[in-house]
């Protein structure tokens, strides 16, 4: 094993003279300034709640480590720097112009109306077939069917759906020869 060599006090009176002639107004400067900031640091660690949120940020992270969710969220990061880092301004732009668009369409006062009444449909629906002592079988479907109320109802199924796939077909041909 080697020994550390130790200092006297006259070599460190002399390593402490040496440094202070070395350093320069400037250097000195950085040094206090450093030195401050490390004290506001340190008066603020004295704080009882940054001390209480230090520790729970601690025992958070040990936990993170020993779970593999530290690894996960570090996997996440890089996937994001890498994704803003492959991202050109062309494509930030078409995401935002599609995001504005899509906003734009789908926050209509027509599209809320709509879906609160849709709501409203279903939630009548529900409490309509939840009726207690309704009859099923054969029978109770054929009575069902006979209902102008059903019948006006399948006739608005047919049309909706057929009027859905002709949409669908002419995009569908829009699509291939655009």
């Amino acid at each position: 094993m080697t020994e550390i060599p130790r200092l006297n006090v006259d070599e460190l009176a002399r390593l402490g003279e040496g440094a202070t002639q070395a350093m320069t107004d400037s250097m000195i400067e950085r040094l206090a300034s450093t030195a401050g900031n490390a004290l506001e640091i340190v008066d603020k660690l004295n704080e009882p709640d940054v001390r209480e949120a230090l520790s729970t940020l601690l025992g958070a992270l040990g936990n993170m480590q020993r779970t593999g969710v530290l690894q996960t969220l570090i996997d996440a990061i890089y996937m994001i720097h890498a994704a803003r880092s492959a991202a050109t301004d062309s494509m930030v732009d078409r995401v935002f112009s599609f995001i504005e668009h899509m906003a734009n369409n789908l926050g209509t006062e027509d599209l809320a109306t709509l879906a609160h009444e849709a709501k409203g449909a279903m939630t009548d629906a529900v409490d309509q077939c939840g009726i207690p002592g309704a009859s099923g079988g054969l029978f109770g479907t054929l009575r069902m069917l006979s209902k102008p109320e059903t019948q006006e109802a399948m006739r608005f199924m047919l049309a909706f759906s057929c009027s859905l796939r002709k949409r669908v077909v002419v995009l569908g041909k829009g699509a291939h020869s655009g």
